[in-house]
């Protein structure tokens, strides 16, 4: 466990990296951190937060799509999924789902496109992937913009759970309630859908990536699930609660944006309408 006064150095001067936009050298190329370490730290990043007016309404789930880990990590490849609070501050709702983001002070900002559940009941601990079905209320199309406060995007597991978990922004597109019939074999339904992510500009519209729901996991649900049991030995945070809206992670590799360009997801299989965010 990492000392309370050194929990809280790193974490104020994330905030202030944060805040300002700027860029820091990796923690771990400072000191060994421990992925535990790393939750002490966003533990007191959570505790500031709420302190200077926050609310925590959810969490975002990283690193939930096998088919990237190879792509991060400094050391090594990044091979387990992590987390980090979402707060009312960085959650919108789209209209007609059409958001605008401004990019104001965003370290090197990248598109995540994934989706979105709500909670409508909290979870028994010892629920299985059914039960846990069971507690949603809705799913939506969602984009999350991240960023890293670390050069080139260049962290071990530890840096991005301390660094808000790489999350700037989520933005939620038009719910979708969850009847009883669609919450069974929800996994699979989700497992075999596919989603598409494009990118236009002033000159052109381009097809920039693709990815399946059973990369996330198996499926989102399986990411739900494996958060749910990770929070069960992680006693220094809350338990998924009810009203918690839940980012699952990517169906795609994180792809970098610039202002001007507006990007726009699309699910097959799925009920949902596309999202389209514009930068700006």
């Amino acid at each position: 466990m990492l000392m309370s006064t050194m929990a809280n150095r790193y974490a104020h001067q994330l905030l202030k990296s944060r805040a300002a936009g700027t860029l820091l050298p990796a923690l771990t190329e400072e000191a060994s951190l421990s992925i535990e370490d790393a939750y002490d730290i966003a533990r007191s990043i959570i505790d500031i937060r709420i302190a200077q007016g926050e609310t925590p309404v959810g969490r975002k789930i990283g690193f939930s799509n096998r088919k990237l880990w190879h792509r991060y990590g400094k050391s090594a490849p990044i091979e387990s999924p992590i987390w980090s609070t979402l707060f009312d501050s960085t959650v919108e709702f789209s209209m007609d789902n059409v958001a605008l983001h401004k990019l104001t002070r965003a370290s090197q900002p990248r598109i995540e496109p994934g989706l979105v559940f709500k909670l409508a009941r909290t979870p028994d601990p010892e629920t299985d992937l059914n039960g846990l079905a069971d507690c949603l209320e809705w799913m939506a199309n969602g984009f999350e913009v991240v960023t890293s406060p670390f050069r080139q995007w260049s962290f071990e597991s530890a840096d991005a759970v301390a660094a808000f978990g790489l999350h700037r922004a989520l933005i939620v597109g038009e719910p979708k309630m969850l009847s009883r019939q669609s919450r069974h074999n929800l996994a699979g339904v989700l497992a075999g859908a596919s989603l598409s992510l494009s990118r236009s500009t002033a000159d052109s519209t381009a097809l920039c990536a693709a990815g399946v729901g059973s990369d996330v996991l198996d499926s989102p649900l399986h990411a739900l699930y494996s958060l749910h049991q990770q929070l069960r030995s992680q006693t220094q945070f809350s338990a998924l609660q009810a009203g918690e809206l839940i980012m699952t992670g990517s169906w795609t590799d994180a792809l970098p944006v610039k202002r001007g360009e507006v990007w726009s997801s699309a699910f097959s299989q799925l009920n949902l309408p596309g999202l389209n965010l514009s930068f700006s």
